[in-house]
C-alpha cells in the first residue's frame, strides 16, 4: 500500500470516529461533514490539514465570543491526541476558550491535583465546605477531554450533587502515565475535594476506558457507590486476541500513545488489566451499562460478563456502534437518571435536573447560532 493510500485510509477512519465526538458535543453533523471534506492530510497545521481546518473554524468562533463553540472545534482538532504542533495548539486553545466560557458562568472552577508522576486537572461545580454534597465524578475515555462536559457543569445547581469532571491519564491536560497504577488517580481526586464534597457518597459517569479505570478503583475505594458507563472494556476486550485483530487502528494507536508501548504490542501488554470474575463479584455497588450491538471496539461479551457477575447491575443495549452516537438523546438521560437514582435523588429532583440540563444545552446551542 502506498503512503498516500495509507494516509487516506487513516483519514477515513478518523472521519468516522470523530463524528461520535462531534455529536456528543452538540455540533451539527452537516457542518462537521463539510469541514471534513476540506481536510486532505492528518499531519501538519497548514491549509487542508486536520488540525488546521478545525482550529481555523475555532479561531473564527472565538473572535466572535462564541467560546464554547470554539472549544468544541478545538477539541476535534486535537483528536485523537496531541501528537505535534498543530494538535498541541488545538489542545491548548480548547482549554483556553473553555476557561473564557466558564468565567461567564457561575460556580465553575478549576482544580489541579499534583501527584508524584504528573498532574490531574479538573473542572468543578457545586463544591462547598459549609454544605458538602454527594459527589458526581465524570470522566470520558481515551480520546475525550473534560471540556466536553460544559452543559453538565452549567446545570449542576439543579443536580443536588457536587460535580468534578476530569480526564484519563495521558488525555488532554492529564500528564499522568496510563499504567497499572492509574486507578489510584480517582482516589487522589476524591481526597482533593473531601473537604468540600461528601466523597463517601461518590457516583460516577465514566465512559469507555474511563469506566474500566473507575470500576477497577471501586474494588478498593468503597467511597465509589455507583458507576454508569457506556462501552467499558471489562475482560474480553483485554483477553480475546481474535477480537483484538479488528479493533480500529486509531484506538490501537491511541492506547499505544498513552501507555508508551509499540502498536504491535500494546493490546498484549494490557492483558493484566482485565477484571476477573472474582473481582466483578466483589463489587458491592450499582453499575449501569450502555452497550452497542455493533460496537467495533468493545465486544458484547464484556456487558454479558457484567450482567452475570455484578449483583447490582443493569444494561441498556442499543443497535449502534461504540458510544451509541445515534442514540445520545436516550443515553444521556439514562446515564444521569441512573446516577441520580443510585444517589437516592427523588423523582422530582431527577425531573428537575433533566429539565435544567436540557435547558442549559438549549441555551448554549442557541448562543452558538448567533
Amino acid at each position: 500500500m502506498t503512503a498516500s493510500a495509507v494516509e487516506e485510509e487513516l483519514l477515513d477512519e478518523l472521519r468516522d470516529l470523530v463524528m461520535l465526538h462531534a455529536r456528543a458535543q452538540g455540533l451539527d453533523p452537516g457542518h462537521c461533514r463539510r469541514l471534513l471534506r476540506t481536510i486532505g492530510t492528518t499531519a501538519g497545521f497548514g491549509t487542508g490539514s486536520w488540525a488546521g481546518v478545525w482550529c481555523q473554524e475555532g479561531d473564527c468562533l472565538a473572535e466572535r465570543g462564541q467560546y464554547l463553540e470554539a472549544c468544541r472545534h478545538y477539541a476535534l482538532g486535537r483528536f485523537p491526541y496531541a501528537d505535534g504542533p498543530g494538535r498541541t495548539r488545538a489542545q491548548e486553545k480548547c482549554v483556553e476558550t473553555f476557561d473564557h466560557w466558564r468565567t461567564e458562568q457561575r460556580g465553575i472552577d478549576r482544580l489541579s491535583v499534583d501527584l508524584p508522576h504528573g498532574t490531574v486537572h479538573c473542572w468543578t461545580a457545586g463544591l462547598s465546605p459549609s454544605s458538602p454534597k454527594p459527589l458526581l465524578l465524570v470522566m470520558g475515555g481515551i480520546v475525550s477531554v473534560k471540556e466536553q462536559w460544559g452543559p453538565l457543569l452549567a446545570a449542576a445547581p439543579a443536580l443536588g450533587m457536587a460535580v468534578v469532571v476530569t480526564e484519563m491519564p495521558g488525555v488532554g491536560e492529564n500528564t499522568l502515565p496510563y499504567d497499572e497504577d492509574s486507578p489510584a488517580m480517582v482516589s487522589a481526586v476524591l481526597d482533593a475535594v473531601a473537604d468540600r464534597a461528601d466523597v463517601g457518597r461518590t457516583h460516577a459517569v465514566a465512559l469507555s476506558f474511563g469506566g474500566h479505570l473507575t470500576l477497577r478503583r471501586a474494588l478498593t475505594d468503597h467511597r465509589i457507590r455507583g458507576v454508569a458507563t457506556v462501552g467499558a472494556p471489562l475482560g474480553p476486550f483485554f483477553l480475546d486476541r481474535e477480537w483484538q485483530r479488528q479493533v480500529p487502528g486509531t484506538t490501537v494507536a491511541t492506547l499505544a500513545r498513552l501507555t508508551g508501548t509499540g502498536r504491535g504490542e500494546v493490546l498484549e501488554s494490557l492483558r493484566e488489566r482485565a477484571l476477573t470474575v472474582a473481582e466483578l463479584r466483589s463489587l458491592d455497588m450499582s453499575v449501569a451499562y450502555v452497550a452497542s450491538l455493533r460496537d467495533e471496539i468493545v465486544p458484547l461479551a464484556d456487558v454479558a460478563l457484567l450482567r452475570r457477575h455484578v449483583r447490582c447491575s443493569e444494561a441498556l443495549v442499543l443497535d449502534d456502534v461504540h458510544g451509541a452516537p445515534a442514540h445520545l438523546d436516550r443515553v444521556r438521560p439514562y446515564l444521569l437518571g441512573r446516577v441520580l437514582a443510585m444517589a437516592g435523588a427523588n423523582p422530582l429532583r431527577r425531573a428537575a435536573f433533566g429539565a435544567a440540563h436540557a435547558l442549559a444545552r438549549a441555551k448554549l446551542a442557541l448562543r452558538g447560532t448567533r
